[in-house]
């Protein structure tokens, strides 16, 4: 091999620091990558016009902030999207580590301030206007990922009292993160726990992507116990197709507190129509839900039957997102 002159050492030494700076952030979005994850009519798609449809399952990083070899097992696992739960306590270093976990895993980061569940209901739960806050106060951090990051508003925002407030609010927590700049794909929850039985999201939801300045809004149904037959998962599956609209599910499980959950009919209706899903959840479920774990012990190694059965899901039809696979050419 012919020793290299001095200007070659030098080039290799810019092109490898030039590598090494496209996994770190601020990771600035350029060619196929400019407009990041985006909505086009009921699909979602990457910065080239890829279709990028979600396979995954939530990580509970906020209770369990220690448990940062999870990312990189979800990935082994098959699936190309981490859900992950933040609170508002959650700083922005911690924010900046998770998405660079979610970069090098590979994963779509679905970020989610869980504070908002139940609002109405639940005692301590923040509004969407608070949340915003939250997402206004990481835009710095988020900047530049766009092709990878999607910012989940708030989780279950409503509870199963008065929803009226739902479209307006939603509407208002949007308009507020994007005067901050936030350009990336928002997620917006359901109301009624997530479950929107009250379909207050089916009958708004046209009217909230309207309102988005950027006109980039998915929106999320949690299915559990409202969703207990084929037919329940798919007329509401194809409510959102009829009308034109972005739809994930955005949380199942097998069964819940409030009875037994059609999973198997919810993977394969969104399999049947291009719909993304994100299970409930990696592992540390406590409090009598110890049966929404798909791992036992955060061991990828040793997963329940609900996690096998998601898993084998997610690996027969997950497809990694093309900006990972574009880089790594």
């Amino acid at each position: 091999m012919r020793k290299p002159t001095l200007i070659a050492a030098i080039m290799g030494v810019v092109i490898m620091l030039g590598l090494a700076a496209y996994w770190k952030r601020p990771h600035t979005a350029t060619g196929h990558e400019a407009g990041g994850l985006r909505v086009r009519g009921t699909a979602i798609v990457e910065g080239g016009g890829e279709p990028f449809v979600m396979r995954g399952i939530s990580h509970p990083y906020a209770w369990h902030r220690e448990r940062m070899a999870a990312f990189a097992d979800i990935k082994r696992l098959g699936a190309n999207t981490v859900r992950v739960v933040l609170t508002s306590d959650t700083v922005a270093q911690e924010v900046d580590t998770i998405v660079d976990r979610c970069r090098t895993s590979r994963l779509v980061c679905v970020l989610e301030n869980h504070d908002t569940t139940g609002y109405g209901e639940r005692a301590g739960a923040i509004t969407l206007d608070r949340a915003a806050d939250f997402w206004v106060g990481l835009a710095p951090t988020l900047r530049g990922t766009e092709d990878f990051v999607v910012v989940n508003l708030g989780n279950e925002p409503y509870g199963n009292g008065d929803t009226s407030g739902w479209a307006r609010d939603t509407s208002a927590a949007i308009a507020k993160v994007r005067a901050a700049g936030v350009r990336h794909l928002i997620m917006a929850d359901g109301p009624n726990w997530g479950q929107d039985w009250s379909k207050t999201m089916q009958s708004n939801a046209a009217g909230v992507l309207a309102d988005d300045p950027h006109h980039n809004t998915v929106f999320s149904v949690h299915m559990y116990g409202v969703y207990d037959t084929a037919a329940k998962v798919t007329d509401y599956l194809d409510a959102f197709r009829a009308a034109g609209l972005p739809l994930v599910v955005g949380e199942f499980g097998r069964r819940h507190t409030d009875g037994p959950v059609a999973a198997d009919a919810i993977m394969r209706a969104a399999g049947a129509r291009g719909v993304g899903y994100l299970g409930w959840s990696w592992s540390g479920n406590s409090g009598g839900v110890e049966y929404l774990d798909a791992a036992n012990g955060f061991d990828p190694d040793r997963l329940t039957d609900w996690g096998r059965s998601l898993f084998a899901d997610i690996r027969a039809t997950a497809t990694e997102a093309a900006t990972f696979r574009k880089a790594s050419r």
